[in-house]
């Protein structure tokens, strides 16, 4: 079976949850950069978790059917429609018919969606990972967003979709952090602005990360610091004062300073800020971020476990 592209979108990228255990050769974990929404999808249409899917960024592709599909379309909103008239709301089982069209507009709440296909997407694997990683040239399809004229492989369905839906998630717009190892280099009125501020999301971020408009910050050193190991979430200081959240794509070392780190279970926070979208941080201890890692793991069990 195949997904055939007729139109693309803004940023379209297959993405599975991604390929750990390769930063030393400079390679990122990369992924799903909101993986609750694509396990969620997967599930929606029988797949085991590891399947990948398509993520797309701001305003969504032109999708066709020939053979038909079972779909789920999950995270942002970008108001989907069929062309057979057909609803096609999130977070739900679908069924398409042979030859039926799927259209997704521009995001109306959001930023990244997510389409899971039964079966899954069946490009070959690098690195043990179907992720499109466009840095390196290499996962998805070709290691680059999609065109027109694409075709999308897919597997075969391996589990009978539930025919279920899933509750819409709630917009969220403060992510807890905990303090980065050159936190306490910066001077108080630098953690004021970090910690008391309000920041936009930056038309220029990316994957790679998400730059923020708002109060400036002045890092210790003048931003300039010995390379250092980066995790997604790093919340870097460049000398200009912007700061810079890592990306799921961003390099895997870097000299700027990092006052402090977004936690894991709100990295997926991240994911569905639109640029203009205005975020805070809220500091939490270490013993904290834990108990909300294994909050956010039980809330994702606990659906699958419905599912």
């Amino acid at each position: 079976m195949i997904c055939l592209v007729q139109a693309a979108g803004a940023f379209d990228v297959v993405q599975d949850l991604g390929r750990p255990g390769y930063a030393h050769l400079g390679v990122s974990q990369g992924g799903a950069a909101d993986p609750g929404a694509l396990i969620q999808g997967n599930r929606l249409v029988g797949n085991s978790l590891p399947a990948a899917g398509l993520e797309v960024t701001l305003k969504g592709p032109v999708l066709a059917f020939p053979e038909g599909a079972i779909v789920a379309l999950t995270g942002a909103d970008m108001g989907a429609a069929r062309d057979s008239g057909l609803a096609a709301p999130r977070y739900q089982t679908l069924w398409l018919h042979p030859g039926e069209v799927l259209r997704l507009g521009a995001a109306r709440s959001g930023c990244r969606a997510y389409v899971a296909f039964a079966g899954g997407i069946a490009t070959e694997p690098v690195l043990q990972s179907r992720a499109t990683f466009v840095a390196g040239a290499f996962g998805g399809l070709g290691g680059r967003p999609l065109r027109a004229g694409d075709r999308l492989p897919l597997g075969p369905p391996s589990f009978p979709p539930p025919n279920a839906r899933l509750p819409l998630p709630a917009p969220e717009n403060v992510a807890r952090v905990i303090p980065g190892p050159q936190g306490a280099a910066f001077d108080d009125a630098a953690l004021l602005h970090f910690y008391g501020g309000e920041f936009r999301i930056s038309p220029l971020s990316s994957r790679s990360g998400l730059r923020l408009d708002g109060p400036r910050l002045v890092a210790p050193g003048g931003g300039e610091g010995p390379s250092q190991a980066l995790l997604p979430g790093a919340v870097q200081v460049p000398p200009d004062g912007r700061p810079i959240v890592l990306g799921w794509d961003g390099p895997v070392t870097g000299g700027y300073p990092v006052i402090a780190g977004v936690i894991s279970a709100d990295l997926p926070l991240l994911a569905q800020l639109a640029p203009g979208s205005r975020i805070s941080f809220r500091a939490v201890t270490l013993e904290e971020a834990r108990h909300a890692w294994r909050a956010r793991l039980a809330q994702w069990e606990a659906q699958l476990e419905w599912l």
